[in-house]
């Protein structure tokens, strides 16, 4: 398995479908490219499942926080290895206010580092630099808990600073 990028790395480009809540009712599916978003920091969150306890809390804590990263000029991507309709399905039941992508075969979970045979992937979480090097990451050997919007609030106010 390879290693996941280190701080100050430069980020592989990829390419995942995925969608988002845009307001109540519609899901807009469209693809997700990691070099789109280069001039503003991002917050990569890799998550085992849709509709597991720990995975929805994290999803929902990153949404009820989605100001605070807006504040920072920053986006969050959630990506699993769950299809679109799943992530749909996900959204919907949650009222998730952020794109969740679908790594089906695990193509970037591997190019991350964190394929995980059983569970599909580690939780863990990348927030890549505007100018798209790895800025902090934070990989869960056992997954039962989540980097905190607080945590990632205060690293990415570091790549102001």
């Amino acid at each position: 398995m390879p290693a996941s990028p280190g701080p100050g790395r430069p980020v592989e480009n990829f390419t995942l479908p995925g969608g988002v809540l845009d307001g109540e009712d519609t899901f807009v599916r469209r693809e997700y490219r990691l070099d789109e978003r280069r001039g503003t920091p991002l917050v990569l969150a890799f998550y085992p499942g849709d509709d597991t306890s720990v995975c929805t809390r994290q999803l929902c804590s990153y949404s009820s926080g989605l100001e605070t990263f807006t504040e920072l000029g920053a986006e969050v991507w959630g990506i699993s290895p769950q299809d679109v309709d799943s992530h749909e399905a996900f959204a919907r039941r949650y009222g998730l206010r952020i794109p969740l992508l679908a790594d089906t075969d695990r193509t970037v979970a591997r190019a991350f580092g964190i394929a995980a045979p059983g569970i599909g992937l580690r939780r863990a979480v990348f927030l890549i630099a505007p100018d798209g090097t790895l800025h902090w990451k934070h990989v869960s050997l056992l997954g039962a808990t989540f980097q905190p919007v607080q945590t990632l609030a205060r690293e990415l106010a570091a790549l102001k600073a």
